[in-house]
């Protein structure tokens, strides 16, 4: 859990893209903790999913990353266990902001049939979770092929003003209220290349918007 109060770290300290000079405040999350946080999110996924096999849908674009990653240590730790899980991946893609504004409309773009996943155990991979409003969206939508269960694993989970209830079972780090970008979370299709999580700054945001 990351305060309120954090002040980050300074960009001095880090490499990242000189295109983005000026355009950031402070790293919030350093891309090795990510890592390390990300290889123990997936040794709790292992112990907790026993025999089953896997679906896992994976929220596009900033989810992307985070999934790659995550599918890859629980790779890694099943060929090292007894047991082998086989995992199938699947993509769908969500529209909610425009700019750094969360929208009330939200298109889903995407995916196989899902009907596919009936009797399956499936899970979601998700980048961050913010009022809990586009994931009540997506799992309505996936609960009517009556899955065996739903599992949510996302990378963040912000400390928003409106909430909506939601959790999901698994993330990796609960932050401030903050628009954030790096490791494939981005503004207007920026920062996706920026291995670190960062504050965005007003010179940024001003610089990309469209």
């Amino acid at each position: 859990q990351i305060s309120d109060n954090w002040p980050g770290y300074s960009l001095d300290l880090f490499t990242y893209p000189q295109h983005y000079y000026g355009d950031l405040e402070y790293v919030l999350i350093p891309h090795g903790i990510i890592v390390d946080r990300t290889e123990r999110l997936a040794k709790d996924i292992m112990q907790d999913i026993g025999d089953n096999d896997i679906v896992v849908l994976c929220v596009l674009k900033g989810g992307y990353k985070f999934c790659a990653d995550l599918v890859e240590h629980i790779k890694n730790l099943s060929r090292n266990s007894e047991r082998f899980i086989s995992m199938k991946v699947d993509f769908v893609r969500l529209k909610s902001y425009h700019n750094d504004q969360s929208m009330q409309d939200m298109q889903i773009m995407g995916g196989d049939d899902l009907s596919k996943l009936t009797g399956k155990f499936f899970m979601f991979y998700k980048d961050i979770v913010g009022t809990g409003r586009t994931m009540k969206v997506l799992l309505n939508n996936i609960e009517k092929y009556k899955p065996k269960m739903i599992k949510v694993a996302s990378l963040l989970v912000k400390r928003t003003s409106r909430p909506d209830g939601y959790r999901p079972d698994y993330y990796g780090f609960e932050i401030p209220d903050l628009f954030v970008v790096g490791y494939a979370l981005d503004y207007n299709e920026h920062f996706r290349d920026l291995n670190h999580i960062c504050v965005i700054n007003d010179h940024g945001k001003a610089k990309y918007r469209v």
